[in-house]
């Protein structure tokens, strides 16, 4: 795999040498395929956390990749450095005091164990409909093209996705709503004591 250098001289205290401490601020993983409701519950995640007096940045796997990993493909490599861009990011960000929520298909296991490990203070967030509420809800209509060949090594259908397998949070979109998903997402974030006082 593809490694990102972290500047490890920033602790988890702060910064090396800094009188003034910076507790890192949590980053939410939401992982799941194409169409899964990933996005949708992070745009409802991000204004929740900023009424709780939260900073909090959302970084949208599609938007990365189009700013800040244009020119990467599809393939294993280039999807793990993607993830891993991310990850470097989410890492600055929290390492300041800024709740970060994450919204990428990241389709491989081990470049989320990278990105947990990078981080640390990482909540991971499997959005798990069964693939066939995916390729039914198909809000890009890539599924389809997948299935008529059209798109190669596509998530899901000609390419493998890995779930996580101890996530701290599941969410079957079939089942819950968008609130009630941002619910649990909450409650997690609380009882890993992520957030303040309501």
């Amino acid at each position: 795999m593809t490694n990102v250098a972290v500047d490890h001289e920033y602790t988890r205290e702060g910064p090396a040498g800094s009188p003034a401490s910076v507790r890192p601020a949590a980053v939410v993983w939401l992982t799941g395929l194409s169409g899964a409701g990933k996005s949708t519950i992070a745009d409802a995640l991000g204004p929740t956390l900023r009424a709780r007096g939260l900073a909090v940045e959302v970084l949208d796997g599609d938007v990365v990749r189009t700013h800040l990993s244009k020119g990467l493909g599809f393939s294993r490599e280039d999807r793990d450095l993607n993830v891993l861009r991310i990850a470097f990011v989410a890492h600055l960000l929290s390492r300041n005091g800024v709740t970060v929520v994450v919204s990428a298909i990241s389709p491989y296991r081990a470049a989320r164990e990278e990105a947990r490990r990078m981080i640390g203070a990482f909540v991971e967030v499997a959005v798990a409909p069964p693939l066939e509420a995916c390729i039914a809800r198909d809000p890009k209509g890539l599924y389809a093209k997948a299935l008529a060949g059209e798109i190669p090594a596509f998530t899901g259908v000609s390419d493998p996705y890995e779930p996580p397998l101890a996530p701290e949070v599941h969410l079957d979109t079939t089942q819950i709503d968008v609130q009630t998903a941002v619910d649990r997402i909450v409650l997690a974030l609380e009882e890993r004591g992520h957030l303040g006082a309501p």
